[in-house]
């Protein structure tokens, strides 16, 4: 026979497993924000500075991995502590960077060669000029599919499919 005490000791693991199953839902939630800024996670910034340590962790005790060495260069951020950011490039190459190194300006990297942009948000519209792969671009706003970009005196729209440094679904004014 089976006694009171089993079915309270199961009741009271099985409430303590909801818990765990609730707290996690509301973490997963939480983490969509960074905890330091309260800003989306991922999002894109740009680098603000000429050059950049890259540390393998959130502190200056933390190894140099590598430099970024290009101004305006795009970035996601992946994650927040403190002072510090986790970014990755187009590549996927990153690591940790302060904050000061970043920018809230939307830039874009250009990723398809002698791309077109166009006057407005349509491929039958006068074409304004052609970029090259790897340009880096100042992001004006965007619709579902097409982003106002600028470069080099130039500007017009793009398809943001061509595009590295926006979301696919974002929007902006």
């Amino acid at each position: 026979m089976i006694g009171t005490g089993y079915f309270r000791r199961h009741v009271v693991a099985g409430v303590a497993a909801l818990c765990v199953c609730v707290h996690a839902v509301a973490a997963q939630a939480a983490s969509d924000r960074g905890p330091v800024t309260n800003l989306p996670i991922p999002r894109y910034v740009s680098m603000k500075a000429n050059e950049g340590n890259v540390r393998r962790g959130p502190s200056l005790t933390h190894r140099i991995d590598w430099v970024f060495k290009r101004r305006d260069m795009p970035l996601q951020v992946t994650a927040e502590h403190g002072h510090w950011r986790r970014v990755q490039d187009r590549d996927g190459a990153g690591g940790w960077v302060h904050y000061a190194l970043l920018s809230g300006v939307r830039t874009v990297i250009v990723e398809k060669d002698m791309l077109k942009v166009h006057a407005r948000p349509d491929p039958s519209s006068p074409v304004n000029a052609a970029f090259e792969l790897g340009v880096v671009a100042r992001l004006g706003e965007c619709t579902l599919d097409w982003c106002r970009i600028s470069a080099g005196g130039h500007r017009g729209w793009a398809p943001k499919s061509s595009l590295w440094g926006v979301m696919p679904d974002e929007v902006r004014e």
